[in-house]
């Protein structure tokens, strides 16, 4: 329910903090700002929140220091990058940091209201029950390693499962390339990183095969995601 979704803005420019935390009440979401990092790291230590807005460029920490230390604890809270600066590298820094999306300044409100429904979404579509996780017509047993699409069974080679695990794991968040091979392959993988796409290739073969709406989209220039066809 929208009276429980608590959404932190993490914003040092006051008017823009201002702007945000108004129209996001106004939709009906529970609100509080942090001007700078140091203040967003406290309130994130002590709060529960389902969604942060967070600025790139802030006093005391960076929004990119923020986000690393928010996903070093294993937090997938999502969190979508607020930024004046709009160059790719930059986008790829933040997405490979654990960022679900990055709106650049100026926005528009709509749109981004629109991003906030599809994460919050796609928080509510990820359901935890008895070991299994589970999006759309796919289901993972964590216990038994079982996979499932449509209630048929398919059968996944371990790099194919680590790969689909990690992807159910973070829905509606694009995923860079280096970002699968470091969390599935490990750091100390010294192989082509062409090897992300060969295993993409192999899992869609196997989910998204003879089926009307795929799971596994690719980011152009990006990575990938896997999301539901309407979200």
């Amino acid at each position: 329910m929208l009276d429980e979704t608590r959404i932190l803005i993490v914003e040092d420019e006051v008017s823009i903090a201002r702007i945000l935390k108004l129209e996001l009440e106004h939709e009906g979401y529970q609100t509080e700002t942090a001007p700078d990092g140091l203040k967003a790291w406290e309130l994130i230590q002590s709060h529960s929140w389902s969604l942060l807005l967070l600025d790139v460029m802030l006093p005391g920490l960076s929004g990119m220091e923020v986000l690393r230390r928010l996903r070093d604890r294993n937090d997938q809270t999502p969190v979508i990058m607020l930024t004046a600066r709009d160059t790719v590298i930059d986008k790829v820094s933040g997405l490979d940091l654990g960022a679900n999306d990055y709106v650049t300044k100026p926005f528009d409100i709509e749109e981004l209201l629109a991003r906030i429904r599809v994460h919050l979404r796609g928080v509510q579509t990820l359901k935890h029950e008895e070991n299994r996780l589970k999006i759309a017509d796919l289901e993972i047993n964590t216990s038994s390693h079982e996979v499932t699409r449509a209630k048929k069974e398919i059968s996944l080679t371990a790099r194919e499962y680590e790969l689909l695990l990690f992807f159910i794991n973070h829905p509606h968040q694009v995923l860079s390339r280096d970002q699968l091979l470091q969390k599935v392959w490990g750091y100390d993988y010294m192989g082509d990183s062409n090897i992300v796409d060969v295993y993409v290739r192999y899992l869609r073969q196997k989910i998204d095969k003879d089926v009307s709406h795929k799971l596994i989209h690719t980011v152009r220039g990006v990575g990938y995601m896997l999301k539901e066809a309407n979200a």
